[in-house]
């Protein structure tokens, strides 16, 4: 059977209208380029929007799939299975944590945090233990819990009634934190560097001053890794190089390098909250999944690919910083390791995705993050010559979104 050839127009056609995706279909990646159905190529500086660590097709994860792949594809959970077991103990040896729980995105990690934070709360100190503090401008997935907890009220209108419970406060001002938070307050949530939010890192003395909080409360800390985990911002995981270790820490998007995973990790005597039938995943702790994570744990643990993000960071703040300097466009280049956010100018406020397409146009994939925002989350090993190929198409996007 031939497939037919498929175009954009067909997502119209039969998908349910929740993405606007851009007008080329790619098919094929290789490290960090990308080719459409037109044979045409592209710097991806995007990565799947912080998933492709290792960039396109990395021959070790290709072989890692295709070893599981013959093997065992999935269990139920009436059954645990080796490469989830051999995945968990490698994540707690390289993490605080003594306990995980496997899911399928980043959502569901943080769905599962979150339940367990009102579980831990009703079952040591009662049920009117129950509010959860989170910070305006965070993202943490599109459940309905999630997204009720998330500070951006777009993601929630139309979905009302939402789940009570729930403050938001100014990321980042501690006198906000410290008004909100109580003996009612069974966890804060807080991402170590907001990312859908317009890539701003958390001050350190404001993650040591939720650290505090939450202890002085017997409320728990959770660390929204999802997109700052494995690798991205030099550290394994953000709260490393931050100085501040969380109760609860969840994970997704590179911890698969694009096979779909999630994890939350916590200790042992807060994970002891969820009981069995308490929570669970028909596919978490999938073999694929797991062999695949795996090795992606085995490769951004090498300290030469980890220490190789600060250059390249280096590297892409500088080429930014030249962007900037000529086109007038950019006020600020912000971000850490390999999650920069290049934040626009008053006059080009709102008008980000401008310069997404353009990027299009230019052969070159960013992203945005919020309307202000143009968002770089390439590979972790992306090539320098792939970096600078793609800061000089950026810069012609740039010019080009100025001309229009």
């Amino acid at each position: 059977m031939t497939a037919e050839r498929v175009t954009r127009e067909d997502f119209d056609e039969v998908m349910i209208p929740t993405y606007n995706p851009a007008p080329v279909i790619p098919v094929r990646g290789e490290g960090s380029r990308l080719w459409d159905q037109e044979g045409r190529d592209y710097v991806d500086l995007a990565g799947g929007i912080a998933v492709n660590c290792l960039g396109h097709a990395h021959p070790r994860l290709v072989a890692a799939l295709e070893r599981q792949g013959r093997k065992l594809w999935h269990l139920s959970n009436v059954f645990t299975n080796e490469p989830a077991l051999g995945l968990a103990q490698r994540l707690c040896r390289l993490t605080f944590a003594d306990k995980v729980f496997f899911a399928n995105s980043g959502a569901e990690a943080n769905e599962a945090a979150l339940k367990l934070a009102r579980r831990y709360a009703w079952k040591h100190f009662g049920p009117d233990k129950h509010e959860i503090v989170a910070f305006d401008g965070a993202f943490h997935g599109r459940t309905l819990f999630t997204v009720s907890v998330g500070g951006q009220a777009k993601y929630t209108q139309g979905f009302e009634p939402l789940p009570p419970g729930i403050r938001h406060v100014p990321f980042n001002d501690i006198g906000a934190l410290e008004t909100v938070i109580s003996n009612k307050t069974c966890a804060v949530i807080m991402e170590p560097l907001q990312g859908e939010g317009g890539i701003i890192p958390a001050a350190p003395e404001f993650a040591r001053a939720a650290r505090s909080l939450c202890k002085r409360h017997d409320a728990l800390l959770i660390f929204d890794e999802v997109q700052t985990g494995v690798g991205r911002t030099g550290d394994l995981y953000a709260y490393m190089g931050l100085g501040v270790t969380p109760d609860v820490l969840t994970t997704a998007k590179a911890l698969g390098g694009g096979f779909p995973i999630g994890a939350m990790l916590t200790r042992a005597e807060i994970a002891d909250s969820l009981s069995v039938g308490s929570h669970g995943t028909t596919y978490g702790g999938n073999p694929l999944a797991c062999a695949v994570a795996g090795e992606v744990l085995d490769i951004v643990g090498d300290p030469t690919v980890l220490g190789g993000v600060e250059a390249r960071h280096q590297r892409l703040v500088a080429g930014l910083e030249g962007i900037r300097e000529r086109t007038g466009v950019f006020e600020e280049i912000r971000g850490l390791g390999l999650l920069l956010g290049a934040a626009l100018k008053d006059a080009w406020k709102g008008r980000a995705r401008e310069f997404l397409r353009a990027g299009l146009d230019e052969g070159v994939m960013v992203l945005v993050a919020g309307p202000d925002v143009v968002r770089l989350a390439p590979s972790l090993i992306i090539p320098e010559a792939d970096m600078d190929d793609g800061l000089a198409r950026l810069e012609r996007a740039v010019n080009r979104a100025r001309s229009r």
